[in-house]
């Protein structure tokens, strides 16, 4: 006959060995924890303590996503690498940026000084066609001048006239809300700011000028190319340029 009378005694040292061995390992991972915050704080306190013990830093080992190690030394080298490849990107950009402002200026000032020296609306209409096409690369460019207008409008060459009449009835919105609009417009819109010209463009930005005086319009292909969120600054700098010359070239015609 067995005998089964050690076995629940056999069992509770089983039992208290495993307590005992999770203590021990909860009490490892507390002096783990608590010795790395004293490490911590020393080092904290002691920024120079690598600079005057180098040779540990060779002995230092980082975790990489791989699964693999690396010295500290190498982590800090390839960090570094890094940022410098970061730093060159970015003033590659700023470089890039700078071109394109820098060009954008000398256009601008191209523009603004063929504006100056023309004698004529068809002059300006045509120095300004000429210059968004080639220099800024506009696909299609329209200035309307509103009526009534002194002299004989077949005078003004590729500037478009119009009444203000139907300039109200065609695009009234656009009139009285006074800014530089971007998007895609109504068909009527296009097809009177544009003409026959108005199949082409699937996008449009439109400077209304003062006084009623006319409108500048500009249109893509590319529906997105002229979005509502679009900076404005030139075209609005550009209508500002002509609110001051088209009233003496007018009073011309």
């Amino acid at each position: 006959m067995t005998d089964h009378s050690d076995a629940p005694l056999l069992d509770s040292e089983v039992e208290a060995n495993l307590d005992r061995q999770e203590a021990a390992d909860s009490e490892n991972q507390r002096n783990k924890k608590l010795l790395s915050r004293q490490v911590a704080r020393y080092l904290i306190q002691n920024p120079t303590f690598f600079a005057e013990n180098m040779e540990l830093l060779e002995t230092i080992q980082l975790p990489r996503e791989s699964g693999k190690t690396v010295s500290l030394m190498t982590h800090q080298t390839n960090l570094l690498r890094e940022r410098n490849i970061e730093m060159r990107q970015r003033l590659d950009q700023l470089l890039q940026a700078a071109r394109e402002n820098d060009q954008l200026f000398s256009h601008s000032r191209q523009l603004v000084l063929a504006l100056l020296e023309a004698r004529t609306v068809a002059e300006a209409g045509e120095a300004l066609l000429k210059s968004f096409k080639e220099d800024f690369q506009v696909e299609t460019t329209a200035l309307t001048v509103f009526g009534p207008l002194p002299g004989s409008a077949s005078r003004l060459g590729a500037v478009r006239s119009s009444s203000r009449a139907s300039a109200e009835n065609a695009i009234g919105s656009i009139l009285r809300n006074g800014r530089t609009v971007c998007g895609t417009l109504r068909p009527s819109e296009t097809a009177y700011l544009f003409g026959d010209a108005a199949d082409k463009v699937a996008s449009a930005a439109v400077v209304p000028l003062a006084d009623q005086l006319g409108i500048l319009a500009v249109g893509s292909s590319d529906p997105n190319h002229y979005r509502s969120s679009l900076g404005t600054m030139f075209l609005s700098y550009i209508g500002e340029v002509l609110e001051r010359l088209l009233p003496d070239l007018l009073s011309r015609s």
